[in-house]
């Protein structure tokens, strides 16, 4: 009895786990940038193929791999952001339309470079384990993924509220004009936060390569994902960490009464239905952007 009640909710905070990872980079970029960022996806296939690379070409040690595709992926934003995205901030179309375009060029190279056939991430032996209590039976990569969600989500929450960068991008977050006439630099802001939101992708990509297979079209399956999430929290951090914990929960019994697929659909639903009576999310911020 105990067993059908405590791993259903483990398995929910697991899959919460995974919609969060995915949906955290993309709350950053929003939150603060406001972009709409459609390449989100294959930010985190890079990630993927960046940990493959690396364990391929290195044979660098998978934990190793989670910051080392945060930083490559980080870096790729950087670029992309500095030589496109800056230039079409408060334009809300244009930046879907091109980083839709942008992920159709990341997906289209990646392509061309390691080829349409599946690769493999390989995980150390003690994550590909499982871990029993008693009666309770936990999947350790399951419980590795709980961990680094938790992890990234503390370094974020130190970024936004312990140190000066932080304090920078909620100021432009809430008034640019006003964060200019104090010297801080939006453009700066701006490039450093989408950066660190195509670095979430990236670590996050680092571990659902692992979990599942990497092929170039494997971003489109988490982009959508991820957007909910955002969406339905209202758009700030602490409401994609709602959304995703409650999202998680509510899919693991619904598989548990009926089955996966089921599950997945009714959570859509449910998402749809809210989305329609309670179109700001479940934590609206409450301000508009300046």
């Amino acid at each position: 009895m105990l067993a059908s009640i405590v791993n259903p909710l483990i398995l929910g905070i697991s899959i919460g786990s995974i919609l969060l990872i995915s949906a955290l980079g993309l709350a950053v970029i929003y939150g603060a940038a406001g972009v709409i960022n459609m390449a989100h996806g294959e930010f985190i296939m890079l990630g993927a193929y960046s940990t493959y690379t690396l364990q391929s070409t290195m044979g660098m040690p998978f934990l190793l791999c989670i910051p080392c595709a945060f930083f490559i992926v980080g870096i790729i934003g950087f670029v992309i952001e500095r030589n496109l995205i800056c230039y079409l901030y408060n334009r809300p179309l244009d930046t879907l339309l091109a980083t839709w375009g942008v992920s159709l060029v990341l997906m289209q190279s990646s392509r061309l470079i390691f080829g349409s056939d599946v690769k493999y991430i390989a995980m150390p032996e003690f994550l590909s384990t499982n871990l029993e209590l008693g009666i309770l039976n936990f999947s350790t990569f399951r419980l590795f993924l709980i961990a680094v969600a938790l992890i990234l989500l503390f370094i974020t929450w130190f970024i936004f509220y312990r140190t000066r960068l932080g304090i920078k991008i909620r100021a432009v977050t809430q008034n640019k004009e006003m964060a200019a006439s104090f010297g801080i630099n939006a453009a700066q802001v701006y490039s450093i936060t989408f950066a660190f939101g195509a670095g979430l992708a990236g670590a996050a990509g680092a571990m659902f390569g692992a979990l599942s297979i990497v092929l170039p079209t494997m971003g489109m399956h988490y982009v959508v994902e991820a957007f909910l999430m955002v969406v339905t929290g209202g758009g700030s951090i602490l409401g994609t960490v709602f959304a995703s914990t409650l999202a998680g929960e509510i899919q693991s019994i619904f598989a548990f009464i009926f089955n996966d697929t089921m599950a997945r659909g009714l959570l859509f639903i449910l998402i749809v239905v809210l989305l329609r009576f309670r179109p700001q999310g479940l934590l609206s911020t409450g301000s508009g952007r300046r």
